[in-house]
C-alpha cells in the first residue's frame, strides 16, 4: 500500500469506515467504529504506511500496518504488520 496522509475530517472518517483489521492483537470489523469509541470524532490528521496481509481496505486484502490518527492533542497509533502482533495505543501531546 502507498503511503497516505489526509488532513480533512470528512474524507479521514470515509476512509476509516472502510479499514477492518484481523490477524493477532487488536481486531476490528470497523476501525471508524473503535476509533469513534475512543472519543476521535473530529479527527485533523491521518497518517497510514506500510501494508498488512490481515488488514483490509474496501473488503480487499493488505491495507496499512500503521495508523496514526490525531484530533488536536491526543494521538492514537495502531501498528502491525506480517507476522506481528497488531498493538493500540492513545497519546497526548503537549
Amino acid at each position: 500500500m502507498n503511503h497516505v496522509t489526509v488532513q480533512n475530517p470528512e474524507d479521514i472518517l470515509s476512509m476509516l469506515a472502510e479499514v477492518s483489521l484481523r490477524g493477532s492483537g487488536f481486531v476490528t470489523e470497523c476501525l471508524l467504529d473503535y476509533v469513534l469509541e475512543e472519543g476521535f470524532t473530529e479527527p485533523i490528521f491521518l497518517n497510514a504506511s506500510g501494508e498488512d496481509p490481515d488488514a483490509y481496505f474496501k473488503g480487499q486484502s493488505s491495507a496499512w500496518a500503521v495508523y496514526q490518527i490525531r484530533e488536536w492533542k491526543r494521538v492514537l497509533t495502531i501498528s502491525g504488520g506480517p507476522g506481528k502482533e497488531r498493538r493500540v495505543q492513545i497519546t497526548e501531546t503537549p
